[in-house]
């Protein structure tokens, strides 16, 4: 599996993504359409991006009763994208309902992940809010087996948390790391964060970097340095 780097396009419509896409020039990374922007243009934003050839994580996390995820997970997977997601605390069975939903009739169908702890999501939080005792990590392990049990094709974790999703789920358990940032940049609302250097060496499969790209003024040079340290 080759490591790659996705770009968040957390835009308020087409017309800014696209803007912001036109940027590269002939390159065609990978991107993310979050719920702002499929929120406000549907599935057809889907279905654009594609004809211009970029690969599609459509990051919608669902996390509902298993019936309504699995008939959910039916119409995403008309959509001709490459990864989606789902929130692991829905429980192993809304899992398993969520793949057979997103499985075509020929079998085939997108990478599908679960979403363990989200990076904006501290210890502090986790406990005294969200009344989840325990280590942060430990919780992020125990979602991550569940994810894997379901027969799930990997998580969204921190990539602090990488190593040990992989120690516990296999090498072939792939690990998508948001809450990456260079090392002179701003973490934002992220409490969780690695540079694309470290993540690397973490064990990070994919990352995924919004601001720092988004908000650069040359986004396709910051985007090649984030190829370039989490690639090589």
């Amino acid at each position: 599996m080759g490591k790659d780097v996705i770009v968040a396009c957390d835009f308020a419509d087409a017309a800014k993504t696209f803007e912001f896409l036109d940027k590269f020039g002939s390159a065609r990374p990978f991107v993310k359409i979050g719920m702002e922007l499929y929120y406000a243009e549907g599935p057809d934003i889907v279905r654009r991006l594609k004809e211009r050839g970029h690969k599609i994580f459509l990051d919608l996390k669902l996390h509902d009763i298993p019936n309504t995820v699995k008939k959910a997970m039916a119409v995403l997977s008309h959509l001709d994208v490459d990864m989606t997601n789902l929130h692991a605390g829905g429980g192993v069975e809304m899992m398993k309902y969520a793949l057979k939903g997103l499985t075509r009739p020929d079998g085939t169908r997108p990478m599908l992940i679960a979403v363990t702890m989200l990076t904006s999501i501290s210890q502090d939080v986790m406990t005294g809010e969200l009344g989840i005792s325990g280590a942060l990590p430990d919780t992020v392990m125990h979602y991550a087996k569940n994810a894997a049990a379901a027969g799930l094709d990997g998580v969204v974790c921190s990539p602090l948390e990488a190593k040990i999703v992989h120690e516990s789920c296999g090498a072939g358990f792939v690990t998508v790391t948001p809450g990456v940032r260079f090392a002179d940049g701003d973490i934002g609302d992220q409490k969780r964060v690695m540079t694309p250097a470290e993540a690397k060496r973490t064990g990070s499969d994919y990352i995924v970097v919004g601001r720092p790209i988004t908000a650069a003024p040359d986004p396709e040079a910051a985007y090649m340095r984030c190829v370039g340290e989490f690639v090589g």
